[in-house]
């Protein structure tokens, strides 16, 4: 005869047993955990030099590049220059429109900082009911400054 001990040990080892049979958790789920990437780790503690060190120079790198990214005040003047060379006749009122040919025309002309933004899907973001496809100079220039 098996002890009282025995028979929970045997009880809790069918239990986990059975428990994980219907959970349905395979070997080979629980490996699958180790491929997910860490997203979080946590502010270095202020013992913590060489961490804290490295944090403020990664952070210091990435706003260099996204600094770099941006476009200056000559390249926007050069932007909006372009815009209104380009511009598709007739005019709403006092707003200038352009067309998606044109819109390509500046976009290959304005640089490259420039290219992200001369896309189909900003452009159709930005058409609201011209009756002769086009859009706004003002609203495109402003959706650049915005965004870039």
């Amino acid at each position: 005869k098996k002890s009282e001990q025995e028979l929970k040990d045997e009880e809790m080892e069918l239990f986990t047993k059975y428990y994980m049979e219907w959970k349905g958790a395979k070997k080979s789920d629980s490996i699958s955990y180790a491929n997910i990437p860490r997203f979080y780790y946590r502010l270095p503690a202020e013992d913590e030099v060489l961490l804290q060190k490295l944090r403020e120079e990664s952070r210091a790198v990435f706003l260099q590049r996204k600094s770099r990214e941006l476009l200056d005040n000559e390249e926007l003047q050069n932007l909006w220059f372009l815009l209104d060379k380009h511009q598709t006749s007739p005019m709403i009122g006092e707003e200038a429109m352009i067309n998606y040919e044109n819109f390509l025309k500046v976009g290959e002309k304005a640089g490259p900082k420039c290219k992200q933004f001369f896309t189909a899907k900003i452009f159709a973001k930005l058409l609201h009911n011209d009756p002769y496809g086009r859009i706004s100079i003002m609203q495109f220039f402003n959706y650049v400054m915005r965004k870039g």
